[in-house]
């Protein structure tokens, strides 16, 4: 399998964001417009997208399913969630143009429901977000926009589903986020060994080239890539060329 980079765009409110850590108090707004950055980020070599809908993520809807819409009007293969509860959601999505959606807290509440859903749609349709944070010497998986800590474990969830043939996984260390402090390696090491079923796509801190090449090195199968790349601290090219 190709080692995948994939630029990330936040979306809020219809603009370019990112947070940090998930703390939706410590905004930061960009100037870019989605659709043409998601334009210059094809442009530049990306084949996936990365997007997300903050508001989603917290209110359960799509907010902004028609940013999400004309920038997969352009050609660009499209991941994207946030918000994502019902199966009509993933139709709406899919029928927007998304190529694969994200399941993020609807994945840790009702798994038995995203497996029925991996049967009818193909695990090439679905990517499970279960984006962690350690809390008490465990893997917690903090959901709804990371404002509620769920009951169950990464090491709980994510052998289950690679059990019922999900394919991608995305992981963030919630902890890292925004950060710019490097991806989690011992998290990414430790789910290739527990879990080599699954394409782990690594998120969460990436700062340099470096932690790109050391994130494939330590067993992840892509990189998105949100921060680092909206304040130049390299560019698609020089990640793509990793």
């Amino acid at each position: 399998m190709t080692f995948a980079v994939i630029p990330a765009i936040d979306l809020r409110g219809g603009q370019v964001v990112r947070l940090k850590q998930g703390d939706y108090a410590q905004q930061t707004t960009y100037a870019a417009d989605p659709r043409e950055l998601a334009q210059r980020y094809a442009a530049a070599g990306a084949r996936w997208l990365h997007l997300v809908d903050l508001d989603g993520a917290r209110s359960g809807n799509l907010d902004n399913l028609a940013v999400i819409q004309s920038i997969a009007a352009d050609g660009m293969a499209i991941q994207a969630g946030g918000g994502v509860r019902e199966e009509a959601d993933l139709q709406r999505l899919f029928d927007a143009g998304v190529q694969r959606v994200v399941l993020g807290s609807v994945a840790i509440r009702d798994p038995e429901r995203v497996a029925a859903w991996l049967d009818a749609y193909g695990a090439e349709r679905l990517t499970l977000a279960l984006d962690t944070r350690r809390i008490d010497g465990r893997w917690a998986l903090p959901s709804a926009g990371w404002t509620e800590v769920e009951a169950r474990t990464l090491d709980e969830l994510a052998p289950w589903y690679a059990e019922r043939g999900a394919r991608h996984l995305l992981c963030t260390d919630i902890d890292r986020d925004g950060m710019l402090a490097g991806f989690n390696l011992d998290l990414y090491r430790h789910l290739a060994d527990s879990v080599p079923q699954l394409a782990v796509q690594a998120s969460g801190g990436v700062r340099s080239l470096d932690d790109i090449r050391a994130a494939r090195e330590a067993g992840a199968k892509g990189v998105i890539l949100g921060r680092a790349l909206l304040e130049g601290r390299f560019t698609v090219e020089e990640a793509l060329a990793c």
